[in-house]
């Protein structure tokens, strides 16, 4: 079991998990006022416009809107760990959204994902406040067609039972709907 009070959030591409997960960290979910809480994202939004990728920059805006003013936002598209030892003594509930893109983002500078996973756990284990972390669970779909395929969704997959398992708190999204499979 971690040191942190740590929660995943696991779901499909727009199965609710990043707005469940935002409200249960910043307290609106049980109808509270909104706490300041630490929001890490995974995506590169620079990287995004030097592509002009307009989709992803949609979805980057959205987020940012949605979560609002309470919400301190730290990028951390290959550090994550270190943000997230960044964050140690700072008592806010932290979110990180999402792992699945940061294991994409290991895999296209060839990063070692195994090692990866060990530093970000003994950095959730160092948090002295909450964490939530958002993942896609992707091994329930098509076998992708590709070997680099395959192993976004076999290192997903790793980074996700090894997260599950110092996880207090388990949920699984599906439609919108919050299963508790652990805690």
């Amino acid at each position: 079991m971690s040191g942190a009070d740590l929660t995943l959030v696991l779901g499909g591409a727009r199965s609710g998990k990043s707005v469940h997960a935002e409200r249960l960290v910043d307290g609106t979910l049980d109808g509270a006022a909104p706490r300041a809480s630490v929001y890490i994202a995974t995506c590169d939004a620079a990287e995004s416009a030097r592509h002009d990728d307009r989709e992803m920059l949609e979805r980057i805006a959205g987020h940012r809107a949605r979560r609002g003013p309470h919400w301190t936002t730290v990028e951390a598209p290959l550090e994550l760990p270190g943000a997230l030892r960044a964050h140690a003594a700072d008592p806010r509930p932290a979110l990180v959204d999402c792992l699945t893109v940061w294991v994409s983002n290991l895999l296209l500078v060839d990063r070692d994902i195994a090692g990866a996973t060990t530093e970000l756990l003994a950095a959730v284990d160092a948090t002295t406040g909450p964490v939530t972390l958002v993942a896609n669970e992707v091994g329930l779909g098509v076998v992708p067609g590709t070997s680099l395929g395959r192993r976004f969704r076999d290192e997903a997959g790793r980074l996700n039972i090894h997260v599950a398992a110092r996880a207090r708190r388990v949920i699984l999204m599906t439609a919108g709907i919050p299963m508790t499979l652990k805690g």
